[in-house]
């Protein structure tokens, strides 16, 4: 499947404004920044994706001759503007944090260094990727740690907004922690795991549920999962299956995998029971698998109520991310280039505390217990400030409330840097790692989080904190704008 154009996938208001630009003065270099304020579902952390396809996109920047047409239809561009579209390309820089990456509020995920009228095209384009793929991967790793290790197969291609977000957010999902997807275009351009069973229907133009599942068996004997609550789960979807196991195992076949799968009813009582059925029957390998409007305060009510269920097809509610639709990602000016070459830090001030912003030019490092490897906080600074962690003491602290302080010693902690270079000068510096590898990489980062940062329920904050200097640098600037 081609790279996408994406050129046009922009707010009327962003070409507007670089006409505007470009006829007003000269196009300076700023710096941007995405970021968003609230962890999804009142959680912990967050988890990156979308990357990757932000960088086809950048990639792939450019006005065809029908693009620029079309704007000249519009009646609202100059010639001379519409012939700089024409020979549009992206010449700046893009720093980012990796995918798979855990996240938090108020941190730049991506920052845009680039003359203004090239990093206000690529706002929404950018926004869009990333609200939707960062909000999937948090749903699932949400998913996945209810299910307590269990796998999660991701369902969902059906019930999504369209076919990118079904394709996109499958992609996503793995990375968040599902171990495949139902969705088979997803599993050819990823290269993640395909997973499915069968539907009603198969069993229902079958002369009965049993010769159904032999003929299911006949045709799938090494991965033969079979659903059971077409008519009867416990007398008869549940008894049909044992016998149809026990006739592959009287004739010597030996699944790679087995089971059934429930998709209706109480899935706590019955899967107890089809678990002792199974069992009672010396299937105790057999696999139960379960779908029907899962989301993972239902699984962990399951978990709790002691579902005998190892495997969890979720569709809907994860695809959709359906009680909390958006991620609430921006797009904010944070600096402007002089002509001495120095970024002049730039402030949104609001009078909700929140949508204060974060001036300068800045990076992130990630802060570690030195001792356990366990994560502390994340810390934004000035792009050029360096620490040492080896001999300076660091103190921490809320930028919103700023008597909550912590005083790491010289020693005790270690630092790793966040944003790395995607772009260069337009030039691509970055390759990114494939679907699979970027899923195990979450897998780990998610390790050095505490579980009180992990559950479901009142989840303990992350604190991100802001550097002496930047946070300096901010209140002065507020002290000004204030006077």
């Amino acid at each position: 499947m081609s790279a996408q154009n994406l050129t046009l996938l922009t707010d009327l208001y962003e070409l507007t404004m670089m006409q505007g630009y470009f006829e007003t003065q000269e196009n300076q270099t700023v710096v941007f920044d995405v970021f968003f304020r609230d962890n999804p579902n009142k959680g912990g952390y967050s988890v990156m994706a979308g990357l990757d396809q932000v960088i086809d996109y950048i990639k792939n920047l450019n006005f065809s001759y029908e693009d620029v047409d079309y704007l000249r239809g519009l009646g609202l561009f100059s010639e001379d503007f519409l012939h700089y579209l024409s020979g549009f390309h992206f010449s700046g820089d893009i720093y980012a944090i990796p995918e798979g990456s855990v996240i938090f509020p108020r941190e730049p995920l991506l920052k845009v260094v680039a003359p203004i009228m090239e990093a206000q095209l690529v706002e929404t384009a950018i926004l869009t990727i990333l609200n939707h793929q960062c909000l999937i991967a948090t749903k699932a790793s949400r998913v996945v740690y209810a299910a307590q290790g269990d796998g999660i197969m991701e369902f969902g291609l059906r019930r999504a907004q369209g076919p990118d977000a079904g394709l996109y957010g499958a992609r996503a999902a793995v990375i968040g922690g599902c171990v495949g997807t139902s969705n088979v275009l997803a599993g050819e351009m990823f290269d993640v795991p395909v997973m499915g069973t069968h539907a009603h229907s198969w069993i229902m133009t079958f002369k009965d549920e049993y010769t159904a599942f032999k003929e299911y068996a006949r045709l799938y004997p090494d991965a033969c999962t079979l659903l059971v609550d077409t008519y009867d789960t416990l007398k008869s979807g549940v008894p049909n299956a044992i016998r149809v196991f026990t006739e592959m195992r009287e004739a010597g076949i030996k699944p790679k995998s087995y089971g059934i799968r429930l998709d209706s009813g109480d899935l706590a009582y019955l899967s107890k029971k089809a678990r002792k059925m199974l069992d009672d029957a010396g299937f105790q390998d057999a696999v139960i698998a379960a779908s029907n409007d899962l989301d993972e305060f239902l699984i962990h009510d399951l978990k709790m109520q002691g579902a005998a269920i190892s495997s969890w097809g979720v569709g809907t509610n994860l695809i959709t991310s359906k009680d909390c639709p958006s991620f609430g990602g921006v797009y904010k000016l944070a600096a402007i280039q002089n002509a001495d070459g120095e970024f002049q830090p730039k402030i949104k001030i609001s009078e909700n505390i929140e949508k204060i912003t974060n001036p300068g030019n800045k990076t992130i490092y990630r802060i570690y217990d030195k001792e356990t490897g366990m994560l502390r906080a994340d810390l934004i600074c000035f792009a050029d400030e360096t620490f040492n962690t080896e001999e300076e003491d660091l103190l921490l602290f809320d930028p919103n409330a700023t008597w909550k302080k912590t005083l790491l010693p010289g020693g005790t902690y270690t630092m790793r840097e966040l944003l790395v270079p995607i772009f260069q000068h337009g030039e691509c510096k970055y390759e990114s790692p494939s679907v699979k590898e970027i899923a195990e990489f979450c897998r780990q980062e998610k390790k050095t989080l505490w579980d009180e940062t992990k559950r479901l329920f009142n989840p303990h904050k992350v604190y991100v904190d802001l550097s002496q200097k930047l946070y300096d640098t901010k209140t002065k600037l507020l002290n000004e704008a204030h006077r």
